[in-house]
């Protein structure tokens, strides 16, 4: 990757025309423009689908071979990467560290900024060779593409063997990355110039919520488009698991609670037991012969006739 010490031409440096009078608006036109400009993040997220796709595959496969997922940042790219981490183990019920987010400065940096360590590519790279292997996947996050923090990441982790995606909000001619997946979200110059937790911030949050849930998919996570691994941890949860049991077992709250309750509050154990009248440990090894797929462990199974597909 190059890096460029004079930043001025970098996309997200430039001034938004669109904006020049920002500081005489009203209210009302601040939340025009505002949402004006953000029609471009859905727009870039579009023109990102291809290799959107390719990151999704890559890294489900890595997942399935039993890698894990990074996400690398500084500032707000660091911080996004550790949100969506942080959220795959409820919503997932994914082990804390199949997808970790690493932001340069740690966990101090998630509250208070820490902007002059991501300069630090040395730092960057020393957290990933101690941590990621040739099974891994990681996911460079920065706006501006010039992270040193985030460069020196990528450069150990190809080093280490490791898919390498590069996720930026310039193009290509500014910013050589030299990654397995390159990942441009071209959202234009930011409404308050230069400040890329804006439209960079919000087009990189929307990227990383169709990786990391699309991978989860591939890994049998859901079934049609719900949250059957859902971690069972509070009463929200608890709530939320009941609904799906009754939902597709098509059963009253109470007898969806006995069949939570049977399979140790595991929705997506509950289901399978419910349809096939499997025993709580051959619902188990099923499952575990299918990699954690609900779908297809009921269609292997001669006693799924009571099983709805739609």
């Amino acid at each position: 990757m190059t890096y460029f010490a004079e930043r001025g031409h970098l996309l997200t440096e430039q001034v938004n025309p669109n904006s020049i009078h920002l500081d005489q608006l009203t209210s009302l036109e601040l939340v025009d423009l505002f949402n004006q400009e953000d029609v471009q993040v859905l727009r870039s997220i579009a023109a990102a689908r291809v290799e959107l796709a390719m990151a999704i595959d890559r890294t489900a496969e890595a997942l399935r071979q039993g890698g894990r997922l990074f996400y690398i940042g500084a500032g707000t790219s660091g911080r996004l990467g550790v949100l969506d981490a942080a959220e795959c183990p409820p919503t997932f019920c994914t082990p804390p560290e199949l997808v970790q987010g690493i932001i340069a400065g740690g966990a101090a940096a998630l509250v208070r900024s820490s902007e002059g360590l991501e300069d630090r590519a040395e730092d960057g790279a020393a957290i990933v060779q101690d941590l990621v292997t040739a099974k891994d996947v990681v996911v460079g996050i920065t706006a501006g593409g010039t992270t040193p923090y985030v460069q020196g990441a990528l450069h150990a982790a190809q080093k280490q063997g490791a898919t390498t995606i590069f996720i930026a909000c310039v193009p290509v001619e500014q910013v050589i990355a030299d990654v397995d997946i390159d990942i441009r979200l071209l959202v234009g110059p930011e409404v308050l110039a230069g400040s890329t937790r804006l439209k960079a911030g919000t087009v990189t949050k929307l990227a990383l919520n169709i990786l990391s849930t699309s991978v989860m998919v591939k890994l049998g996570k859901v079934y049609g488009n719900r949250m059957v691994d859902v971690a069972v941890t509070n009463t929200k949860l608890y709530d939320r698991a009941l609904q799906i049991v009754q939902d597709l077992a098509n059963v009253n709250r109470e007898v969806a609670s006995e069949l939570l309750e049977a399979s140790g509050r595991s929705v997506k154990l509950s289901l399978l037991m419910h349809w096939t009248g499997l025993s709580r440990e051959a619902g188990v090894k099923l499952l575990a012969t299918h990699n954690g797929h609900l779908r297809q462990a009921v269609l292997s199974c001669s006693t799924h006739s009571t099983l709805k597909f739609e």
